[in-house]
């Protein structure tokens, strides 16, 4: 191996340490003048007796401290596996620029997994649980038949199989892997229920892979009668066409922030989700019968976002700020609270009202319009067939207005039309 000696060099280390680097790399360490690794990367290397920094705490910490004790110095950072696969590699490189920091990678536990399963990884999805809340799972991993997850000592094996069972995803074995190419290796596949109760290293790898066939994919607009609604009050859902038409109004991305206020059943996140399921959502719903609704269309419809009970705008200050923002319905409260999302929306964001009635499509538009947004409405006025005897004729739906508000990327906008 050809070593480059840029001043920072990123050495991954395995389960089994001294034993898992060439010679080449040992030498690297041993002529370092600080080594900077984990508690039990150091450990790996009881003879080096010059400076040392143990990772603990932020990152930011610890690359203080190197600029502090280490400039014109050499300096080794030991990491697990690939330095550059969830991994403190990528965020050294943009600390101190490409040209002063060499990433030397070992096998990464992906890799290890996969071989000790006999399962191939590039067709993998790829989720990192380590330091990272579980929330939004269920939509990652139903888009995948196989999936691989770096746990941590908080988002465990069990864990995540009680997680997985919550949502009634049994199609799904897991293959862990524990102390992966160290001494004290353990590996095998095991069903969700069997998890449950494990206990297992702190150092593993869960690797799911679907077992069983079942729908993991839905058409766009969704039939009204999939989801689980209030009766006999069952037109409070927002229809499929409006649904479909507000959806394309959000303009929603991978990793947006999106607000669904009024959500009732939830069929706008849902589908929201669905379609991009790197989104984030937070729902408010003041009836609580709606949110019992509403849960149990997360789970049949596996999509796992923030869901409260609340009366908008009060409740709104725990969620993150929005990219986009839905109102299926207010309490009264929309210019209000129309002004409150408004100071909270990221530059560039949008706002699309439901408006059933001319008295909100005034607030809505007069509202926005004053709050300096690019507004447009449209009027969407639908019907659907219906048989009677032997014939068919069409039953109108309630028309509804969609108003919506374009910020622009500065934080205001233009008056609209």
């Amino acid at each position: 191996m050809e070593l480059n000696h840029k001043w920072i060099q990123v050495i991954g280390i395995g389960d089994d340490g001294m034993a898992s680097l060439t010679q080449a790399l040992i030498k690297l360490v041993l002529n370092a003048d600080l080594l900077v690794g984990g508690e039990r990367h150091l450990a790996f290397f009881p003879q080096f007796q010059k400076d040392k920094i143990d990772i603990k705490g932020p990152l930011s910490t610890v690359v203080d401290r190197i600029k502090q004790e280490g400039l014109g110095k050499r300096v080794v950072v030991l990491a697990s596996g690939d330095p550059n696969f969830f991994g403190i590699g990528p965020y050294l490189v943009k600390q101190f620029g490409s040209s002063e920091v060499e990433i030397l990678p070992n096998l990464s536990s992906i890799q290890l997994v996969c071989a000790r399963s006999n399962e191939s990884w590039h067709d993998a999805t790829w989720i990192s649980l380590h330091g990272r809340s579980m929330t939004g799972l269920a939509q990652r991993v139903q888009a995948a038949d196989k999936v691989l997850i770096v746990t941590d000592p908080m988002n465990t094996p069990s864990a995540i199989a009680r997680y997985l069972l919550a949502y009634e995803m049994n199609e799904y074995e897991a293959f862990i892997g524990e102390h992966l190419g160290g001494p004290n290796e353990k590996t095998g596949w095991y069903t969700l229920e069997q998890l449950i109760d494990g206990t297992f290293a702190e150092l593993n790898i869960v690797l799911l892979k679907r077992v069983h066939n079942v729908v993991s994919h839905y058409p766009l607009g969704v039939d009204d009668e999939q989801f689980s609604q209030r009766k006999p009050d069952r037109g409070l859902i927002t229809k499929r066409e409006i649904r479909v038409l507000s959806l394309a109004q959000l303009q929603l991305q991978p990793g947006h922030v999106l607000w669904d206020i009024g959500a009732c059943t939830g069929s706008v996140s849902i589908e929201a989700i669905l379609h991009t399921p790197l989104l984030r959502v937070y729902a408010i719903e003041k009836n609580a019968d709606d949110l019992i609704n509403l849960r149990e269309n997360q789970v049949k419809f596996r999509t796992d976002f923030v869901a409260v009970n609340g009366r908008a705008p009060a409740g709104l200050d725990e969620f993150e700020d929005p990219n986009a923002v839905f109102i299926g319905g207010s309490g009264g409260e929309l210019k209000e609270l129309l002004q409150l999302c408004a100071q909270r929306l990221r530059a560039g964001g949008r706002i699309v009202v439901n408006a059933a009635t001319i008295e909100t499509l005034a607030t809505a538009y007069e509202t926005l319009r004053s709050l300096q947004f690019t507004v447009s409405v449209s009027l969407v006025q639908t019907a659907r067939s219906k048989a009677i005897l032997q014939l068919t004729r069409f039953e109108g739906m309630n028309p509804v207005y969609l108003v919506t508000g374009v910020q622009s990327e500065n934080g205001d906008g233009d008056h609209g039309e």
